[in-house]
């Protein structure tokens, strides 16, 4: 039987009262990977990892992909109180779970670095797509130089106008096949999403002063420190953080390797599922 977003969808409230909802397949007793969406309007763990949640869970794995809280339909949370470490902490000792590979897209990214940085104990492996180190130094050598990049310009309007056009151009801007991803149904639906709740998207704007949607960034001088197997994938096409974060990133983790896609843009996971599917498989495994 296929899995569906209603079949895999599941309920937590952790120890500080906040309600988290989540999805999850595959075998209970199976190594476990939580998977951790990005930041944009409309985000949720199943709208980002919707094409890889069954494929890896049939391969044997116990597939966690929570709303982290402030997205989707788990709590909203303001950005100055926003702590994710703290979240996928009380997520994992809520579902019982010691160890985990860690498998995120940008937002998510820099939570799964930060993660392993403060907890290398509990982080089997680490896998980032589009990854994010938020602001801070080194600074960039091929981004913006006056502020967020291209595409991240774009994601902050569709958080102040959820609209359907506003959500086509943030497709737009996170795919390179614009003609196969960007279609009326996908940006409808996300802009649906979006506004049904109001309060995560307030709370995203307030919060850009306080450093949206990564108030607490990694410090990056543990980086180097990260043992755990470490594999970046990252689009060549990315407009929204460019691939040399994932190249200062694959400098400085001694076990690691970047895998670069043509044609390919924030979202690999998503354009490229099949090939992502593959590589997170192998690599867990191997």
């Amino acid at each position: 039987m296929a899995i569906t977003k209603e079949s895999a969808a599941r309920d937590l409230t952790l120890p500080s009262g906040t309600y988290v909802r989540y999805y999850e397949a595959g075998p209970s007793d199976g190594t476990t990977a939580v998977m951790l969406h990005g930041s944009g309007p409309g985000a949720t763990g199943w709208s980002n990892f919707s094409g890889n949640i069954e494929p890896i869970a049939a391969a044997g794995f116990r597939v966690i992909a929570p709303d982290m809280p402030g997205w989707g339909d788990s709590d909203a949370v303001a950005t100055k109180d926003m702590d994710h470490d703290v979240d996928l902490v009380a997520i994992l000792d809520a579902l019982g779970i010691e160890k985990a590979a860690l498998v995120g897209n940008s937002m998510g990214a820099h939570t799964a670095i930060r993660f392993t940085t403060l907890h290398p104990e509990r982080v089997t492996h680490l896998v980032t797509m589009g990854a994010s180190l938020g602001k801070g130094l080194p600074r960039s050598l091929f981004g913006p130089g006056d502020g967020p990049s291209e595409g991240l310009k774009v994601l902050i309007k569709a958080y102040q106008d959820a609209s359907p056009e506003n959500m086509r151009a943030l497709v737009e801007i996170m795919t390179y096949d614009k003609a196969r991803f960007a279609t009326p149904e996908l940006t409808r639906a996300r802009s649906e999403a979006a506004l049904a709740r109001p309060d995560h998207l307030a709370n995203y704007v307030e919060g850009l002063a306080h450093g949206a949607p990564i108030p607490i960034t990694v410090d990056r001088s543990l980086i180097p420190s990260i043992e755990a197997p470490t594999m970046l994938i990252h689009g060549r096409d990315d407009r929204v953080l460019h691939y040399e974060t994932s190249l200062w990133l694959t400098a400085n983790i001694p076990n690691s390797r970047l895998v670069l896609i043509n044609r390919c843009g924030h979202w690999a996971m998503i354009e490229h599922a099949d090939e992502f599917n593959r590589l997170v498989i192998d690599f867990l495994s191997n």
